[in-house]
């Protein structure tokens, strides 16, 4: 070998040791440094597209602000998140499609995901089969517990129950009949099946409950308006609404052509926040009421913090509706199971699936509802707050009663029939025991 051959492969040598030992110095003396060669898939299944594109895609947005978050102080457990963002459009089958992928292609280690009821129930199946891991952050109506999934919506005694008793009270002015106006899909017939099934042990009698159902993407609510204001002639009434999607649109507009107001016949809505009234002129809204578990007005620290980090979030990468940041309820639960997750992961040493959801019981978080959310022991399902606000002329809302601190959710409501036999865990877990 030649003298010139020799030196160059020692230079070589020297220099590969010499970054060898750069690496390892980096690793050493900067905490983090080596989690860039490391990362975690996490799944984000949201319409971006379709009649729920106007509540999920800022779902999808505030989850990547999170892993955004955390990536930027070291990751989960040293690992960076690695989004896998996929768009089920509004299709119910298209989820579990979607799911599947997320799964088995992408092989994340969970997903953050879902909104409609019928989406949850497309997907659940394929979670189960897979065992895969589900935070679903939306409020729902309950009748349901998996091993695979952690809910972190409320339960109907975490919103639909304390709404209806507000408005039969005097505070919420005494209704006496009942219109539960919904989007026609499993969320909305079993919300109503409970409040019904409610109402009657109240002493409501059936002619003074009208249920009504309008199709996804429904836009014409001129009849519809109209018989309500013909209902309650008969009496003080209110309006039980779990419309979802783009059809709040036009339903809050019918309101305000015909006049409907708070003082006349009260609304209530289920799914209805901040976002889904930006394209509306709510002036004409002014005291319809929204029962959530967060809303953009608390005044707290972390609630400051939160809004502080997502208006700074949607300017820098010019999200639609930066000039005017909203934070709602789903945002607020997407934050938490986010965090929840990561917590569990860290506690458990592990991404895998059974040790995570071990670890998941008992986490807590400091909510930006200013109250500290809980993951039951048991239950998959968060203790949370309630608060039910009033819609105020800016589209935001101006809470008028609250419970004292996080109430435990019912995912097997007492009014329904059998409901006392099931067992609030999930099954799988109950037999481990």
């Amino acid at each position: 070998m030649s003298y010139r051959r020799l030196f160059i492969k020692r230079v070589a040598v020297v220099a590969a040791m010499s970054a060898a030992t750069t690496t390892l110095s980096l690793s050493v003396l900067v905490p983090g440094a080596q989690a860039q060669t490391k990362t975690v898939k996490v799944g984000v299944l949201h319409s971006l597209s379709g009649t729920m594109a106007i509540s999920e895609t800022v779902l999808k947005d505030v989850a990547l602000m999170t892993f955004d978050e955390i990536n930027a102080n070291g990751g989960v457990m040293g690992y960076k998140i690695e989004p896998a963002v996929v768009d089920p459009a509004s299709n119910w089958p298209l989820f579990a499609e979607k799911a599947r992928q997320l799964l088995t292609q992408d092989k994340v280690a969970a997903v953050f995901g879902c909104w409609t009821s019928v989406s949850r129930k497309s997907v659940l199946p394929v979670f189960e089969e897979l065992n895969g891991l589900l935070f679903y952050p939306v409020q729902y109506e309950g009748e349901e517990i998996s091993k695979n999934v952690f809910y972190t919506g409320a339960a109907p005694n975490q919103q639909a129950i304390p709404a209806v008793e507000y408005l039969m009270g005097k505070e919420g002015g005494g209704a006496k009949r009942w219109v539960l106006l919904g989007t026609d899909y499993v969320y909305p017939r079993t919300t109503n099946k409970i409040l019904r099934a409610f109402l009657k042990s109240k002493g409501v009698a059936d002619k003074d409950i009208d249920e009504k159902y309008t199709p996804f993407g429904h836009s014409d609510y001129q009849t519809i308006v109209a018989d309500i204001k013909k209902f309650a002639g008969g009496g003080r009434t209110a309006v039980v609404s779990t419309i979802n999607g783009d059809s709040n649109v036009p339903f809050y507009k019918e309101l305000g052509n015909q006049g409907l107001k708070a003082t006349d016949v009260p609304v209530v809505a289920f799914s209805v926040g901040e976002e889904e009234l930006r394209g509306v002129d709510t002036k004409p809204l002014v005291g319809h009421l929204a029962a959530w578990n967060y809303f953009m007005s608390l005044k707290n620290p972390e609630n400051d913090a939160f809004k502080k980090k997502w208006a700074a979030y949607a300017k820098s990468k010019k999200l639609a509706g930066a000039d005017k940041p909203l934070t709602n309820d789903p945002m607020e639960a997407t934050y938490i199971g986010i965090y929840m997750w990561k917590h569990a992961v860290e506690k458990a040493k592990s991404f895998d699936v059974e040790k995570v959801s071990a670890a998941m019981g008992g986490q807590t978080f400091k909510a930006p509802s200013g109250f500290t959310a809980k993951m039951d022991e048991k239950n998959h399902h968060l203790h949370k707050p309630v608060f039910i606000g009033e819609i105020k002329s800016d589209g935001q809302f101006n809470v008028v009663w609250k419970t004292k601190g996080p109430i435990k959710a019912q995912p097997w409501s007492p009014f329904i029939a059998g409901n006392d036999k099931k067992k609030d865990e999930p099954a799988l877990m109950a037999e481990k025991k």
